[in-house]
This record gives C-alpha cells, sequence and structure tokens, in this order.
C-alpha cells in the first residue's frame, strides 16, 4: 500500500498513516472486511518503524474504524465484524496511489427522489433543446468533425468568445491566454498534475470544494485549510501560515463559494494577490457561479487585478448550461499555460471539437440573455427555499442565505451523528452533501450542503420540507 508521507510536515506520521486509511475508509477505496497490511510489512513498505505504523493503527482501532485480531491482522471494520473470504481477493490488496475519492464515493445517489447533495441546475431550466439542435446540425452538416481532432488548447473560434466574454467582466486577455477544458475538473487536475507533488504545501478554504481536495490529496500535497468569516477566506490567518509553511499554491472560490455560498470581499481578494506576489506563487481561482448572482454583481473576480500572471483563472460554463457537455476555460498566461497545455496533450489529447462548436452559438448570441433570466428564476427557488427553512429548521439550526450560487450551507446544533442522520434520508429517498468530506481529515463537521437548484420546483419544496421535519425528529432524538 502507497501512502505518501511528509517527513518534515507538522503532521506526525502516525497521524499522516491514519487519516490516509481514514480516508480510504470513508471513500469506499477500503471496504468492509477487507486486510489491512501487516505492521511489518506497512513499516517496511513506508520505510517507518512498526511503532509508528501500531500507533495509526491503534488510532483506527478506538475511533471504530478498523477491528484487530491477535494472529490474525486488521481489518476494515463492519457492524457484524465480519470479514470477506480472502481467496481471488487479490485486488483489494493490489497498491494504488488514491488517497481519497469522496467525489465518487459522495455522489452516487441517482436513485433517491430529492437529490440535495449535488450543486446542477435542473433540466427544465438548462437550454438544452438549442444545444442540442446545435448537435443535430452539426452531425448532419459537418459530420467530419467527428473524425477530427482538436487543437490541444481548444478550439480557436471558442477560445475567442470566452475571452470576449471574460473581457466585460474585467480580464483582459488574448485568445492566446484561454485554454478549453473538460470542466473545470480537469483544469483543476491539470494545475495539480503540473505544478503539486508531494509535500507542496497547498492552501484551501475551510470547507473547500469535495473535486479538489481528492486531486490535492492524490498529488501528496500538504493540504492546510484557512478559516472563513462572512468576507471569505481570512487572508490574515493565512498569511501568518505562509510564514511557517511558504505556499505553493493557493486554491480559491471567492465568489458564491461552494460549499459555503460565501462571497470574498474586494479587500481581501487584493490581499491575497499581494500575497502571491510576496511569495512568488500561484493562486487557482475557481469561478463556477459568479453569473449566478441574485441581486448586485459580485466583486471582480482576482484575475482581473493580476498583471504579473499568479492567477490562473477557470470558469466553467457547462454548469450553467449544460452540465454533459463538460466546457470550461482556464485563463493563464506565459510558461504557466504552455505547460498546462502540454499537460492536457499528454491528457485527453484536446477536448472534443464537436461539443465545443456545438456549445459555441450559444455563449456568443444567447448567454447574457439566458444568464439573466436564470438568475431571476434561481433567485425564486432560494427565495422559497429560505421560506421553508424559517417554517421548519429546528430551534439550533443556523444557515446564511447566500447571494448567488446553487447552495444552502447548513450548521447544525451540538455534535450530531450525521452519518446516521445521512441512513435515515436516504431510507426516505432523501440525498444531501455532508460536511466532513469538504475537509482533509476525517474532523467530523456538524455543517451539510443542500442544493435547491437540481429539482422541479415542486420536488424541492416537498424534499426539503420531508427532510427538515426528519432533521428535527433526529435532533429531538439526541442526533
Amino acid at each position: 500500500m502507497h501512502i505518501d508521507l511528509i517527513r518534515s510536515g507538522s503532521k506526525s506520521l502516525p497521524h499522516q498513516i491514519s487519516e490516509t486509511l481514514s480516508q480510504r475508509i470513508s471513500s469506499g477505496l477500503l471496504q468492509q472486511g477487507v486486510r489491512l497490511p501487516s505492521v511489518r510489512s506497512l513499516a517496511t513498505a513506508l520505510r517507518v518503524s512498526q511503532v509508528t505504523v501500531s500507533k495509526a493503527y491503534d488510532v483506527l482501532e478506538k475511533r471504530g474504524l478498523i477491528y484487530c485480531r491477535q494472529g490474525k491482522g486488521c481489518f476494515v471494520a463492519d457492524p457484524e465484524h465480519t470479514r470477506r473470504q480472502e481467496d481471488g481477493r487479490w485486488q483489494d490488496v493490489y497498491d494504488d496511489y488514491l488517497p481519497r475519492a469522496q467525489l465518487w464515493r459522495n455522489f452516487d445517489y441517482s436513485e433517491v427522489k430529492y437529490p440535495f447533495h449535488i450543486a446542477a441546475i435542473h433540466s427544465e431550466l438548462l437550454p438544452l433543446k438549442n444545444i442540442g439542435e446545435s448537435f443535430a446540425s452539426l452531425v448532419t452538416q459537418q459530420p467530419e468533425l467527428m473524425a477530427t481532432y482538436g487543437n490541444f488548447q481548444g478550439d480557436l473560434e471558442l477560445r475567442g468568445i470566452m475571452r470576449d466574454h471574460l473581457k466585460t467582466r474585467g480580464i483582459a486577455l488574448t485568445s492566446s491566454d484561454v485554454m478549453i477544458t473538460s470542466g473545470t475538473q480537469q483544469g483543476i487536475d491539470l494545475v495539480a498534475r503540473t505544478f503539486v507533488g508531494p509535500g507542496d504545501t497547498v492552501y484551501l478554504e475551510a470547507p473547500s470544494y469535495t473535486g479538489a481536495i481528492d486531486v490535492f490529496a492524490g498529488r501528496g500535497a500538504e493540504m492546510i485549510f484557512v478559516p472563513t468569516d462572512g468576507e471569505g477566506m481570512r487572508v490574515d490567518i493565512l498569511t501568518r501560515m505562509c510564514d511557517q509553511r511558504p505556499p505553493k499554491l493557493i486554491y480559491t472560490i471567492p465568489t458564491f463559494q461552494n460549499p459555503s455560498g460565501v462571497t470574498m470581499s474586494i479587500a481581501r481578494r487584493q490581499r491575497l494577490l499581494e500575497l502571491a506576489r510576496s511569495y512568488r506563487c500561484l493562486i487557482v481561482e475557481d469561478d463556477p457561479f459568479s453569473d449566478l448572482y441574485f441581486h448586485a454583481p459580485p466583486p471582480p473576480t482576482i484575475k482581473s487585478m493580476d498583471s504579473e500572471g499568479h492567477v490562473v483563472y477557470m470558469k466553467s460554463f457547462s454548469k450553467v448550461i449544460a452540465p454533459g457537455c463538460r466546457i470550461a476555460c482556464v485563463a493563464a498566461s506565459g510558461n504557466i499555460l504552455s505547460r498546462l497545455i502540454a499537460a492536457k496533450s499528454a491528457s485527453d489529447l484536446g477536448s472534443p471539437l464537436l461539443t465545443q462548436r456545438a456549445v459555441l452559438p450559444f455563449i456568443a448570441g444567447k448567454y447574457e440573455t439566458y444568464a439573466a433570466q436564470l438568475r431571476v428564476t434561481l433567485r425564486g427557488r432560494m427565495e422559497k427555499a429560505a421560506k421553508l427553512l424559517k417554517l421548519y429548521a429546528p430551534p439550533g439550526v443556523k444557515y446564511i442565505l447566500p447571494e448567488g450560487g446553487l447552495n444552502l450551507w447548513l450548521e447544525l446544533p451540538a455534535s450530531p451523528d450525521i452519518g446516521r442522520l445521512h441512513e435515515l434520508a436516504e431510507q426516505e429517498s432523501i440525498s444531501f452533501l455532508p460536511g466532513d468530506v469538504c475537509y482533509s481529515a476525517e474532523t467530523p463537521s456538524r455543517h451539510i450542503r443542500l442544493c435547491y437548484s437540481q429539482m422541479n420546483e415542486t420536488d424541492m419544496e416537498e424534499g426539503l420540507r420531508l427532510f427538515l421535519r426528519l432533521l428535527g425528529r433526529f435532533l429531538k432524538m439526541g442526533g
């Protein structure tokens, strides 16, 4: 079993081992009943003492995540403390390099009636007919597109359209400064693959986007989470942290942050950029939701203030118009972008040309009008959800209504067993995103994320009412 250990890091080696194994267990990479490597074999593989591994296993056993039997070994716990037959189970002990996979585990609830877990927009609100007609026209009139590899950097015309779009947001670029990716998830992965290695320090907001955490964990980064408040990331605290651990990269979602919904103030955006300049590091500015504001437009992007190429800016278009199309742009400059293009060419030989050409007409001609109407609709959804929260949220449940985006971030009282709440919700065909997965460690969180735009309006209201009543019963029973 491979675990990247940061031997000069702030966390002890037993803590790093137990944390990584805990994440593997919670995300399903290590399933119930699987036998863990022996203390001796894992110590040899990791080049640590057997005492170090024993301490890590002790922590996991005390937390109830594993159980150990003298002479037999340690196993991933299940309710009955049974284990699988080992014959033919060679795959369970085949080494991999995945420290966690929360994105995969926590977004697979396709069968539930009330899917509050995923930050997405219901199909009835999306311009699928327009984009579908564009696909059909291209397939019949330009079928050769399906036989053509696209440019590694992306279709030139689409890059020009996206450049013009970003220019209206104050980001001055040329088409050469834009790269098309298959969603921002690919963009995050490319940045991490290109610039982050084992032991590099990556700072993120606490909480942060699950998919980004998975990617940076996979690179062996030392992720440090920075507290947030109503103005976003506490850059004053980050500054003090950087004195101890200089950053290789800072990842932020400054506008309608996922999952919390908080927007970073303009002053903190400026200070964050100054910090990147002083440490000569990168900021990854992930911007999925800035077009979905409910009242006034959000503050200018960090990228719009960047004159020295410290910011890699990512904007998803498919999330807002057609998630299945997987279209986003990455804006960067100089040798930073060149290296990202090189990484993308090795990753996928370029995003599908047919898809890029299919979304191009809509982004070029109809996007702004569509986005304006979508903002009105989503604001209405959010306000309906807010009324239900006011009527049915149990005492002690806290939340701040977002100024844009797709999510509500709820803080529950005391220290509830959110895992048990999750099980009860599933029994009523309701899903939500547990806050635990928005951090790297398995520290219990009192938060949950609910998306109010994934269902039609009737189902959203019905499902939220059912969930809040369930939550009330759950908390009365002591959680």
